[in-house]
C-alpha cells in the first residue's frame, strides 16, 4: 500500500484516542510527507496546464508562438496562478519525498514532460484534450490533498486536546 493510499484510507485514524503521543506524531509526519508530495504534484500539474492554456490562447488570438517564444514567456505563464484560493498553509517540508507513482503515471499519460517542448506542433484537439485532462487531474489531486489536510487537522486536534487536558505535558518533550 502506498503512503498516499494509507493516509487517505478511512482506517488511518482508527483508534486515534488510544495511540501514544509518539504514534500520533509519527502518523502526523506520514500525513505531512504525503501532503507535501500532493502539493508538489499539484504545482507540477498546474504548471503544465498553464503552459497548455497559454498555447491555446496564442492559437485563439492567431498569434501562434514558436517554442523559443513559449520558453521566453514561461516566467510570466507560470507566475499567473501563484495564489491559490483558500487559506494557505505554511509548509514545514519544502521538498517532497517520493511522489505517488500512480499520480505521476496519470500525469505522464495526459501530457508527458517530453511533449512540453513540442506543444506548438500538436493539433488543437490534442491540446484541448491535454487541457481537459490536466484540469481534471488538478481537481483530483486538490481534492485528495484536502482529504489529507483533514487528516492532519484531526491528528493535530488530538495532540492539542491532550496538552489541554493534561494527558500530555511539555515536560515530556524534554529528554
Amino acid at each position: 500500500m502506498s503512503q498516499l493510499s494509507e493516509v487517505t484510507d478511512p482506517s488511518f485514524l482508527d483508534g486515534l484516542q488510544g495511540w501514544t503521543l509518539e504514534e500520533l506524531r509519527a502518523r502526523r509526519a506520514d500525513a505531512t510527507a504525503t501532503e507535501t508530495g500532493l502539493s508538489y504534484m499539484r504545482r507540477i500539474v498546474q504548471g503544465r496546464l498553464d503552459i497548455v492554456l497559454a498555447e491555446q490562447e496564442h492559437r485563439r488570438t492567431g498569434d501562434r508562438a514558436d517554442v523559443s517564444r513559449l520558453v521566453e514567456e514561461l516566467p510570466s505563464i507560470l507566475s499567473g496562478n501563484v495564489h491559490a484560493p483558500g487559506l494557505g498553509r505554511l509548509t514545514t517540508v519544502l521538498a517532497p519525498g517520493e511522489l505517488d507513482p500512480d499520480l505521476e503515471e496519470r500525469l505522464e499519460g495526459i501530457l508527458p514532460a517530453a511533449k512540453l517542448g513540442g506543444l506548438t506542433g500538436i493539433t488543437d484537439g490534442e491540446l484541448a484534450e491535454a487541457a481537459g485532462g490536466l484540469a481534471e487531474l488538478e481537481r483530483s489531486v486538490s481534492a485528495t490533498r484536502r482529504a489529507v489536510l483533514d487528516v492532519l487537522d484531526r491528528l493535530q486536534e488530538e495532540i492539542v486536546r491532550r496538552y489541554r487536558t493534561g494527558e500530555a505535558t511539555v515536560d515530556s518533550l524534554i529528554p
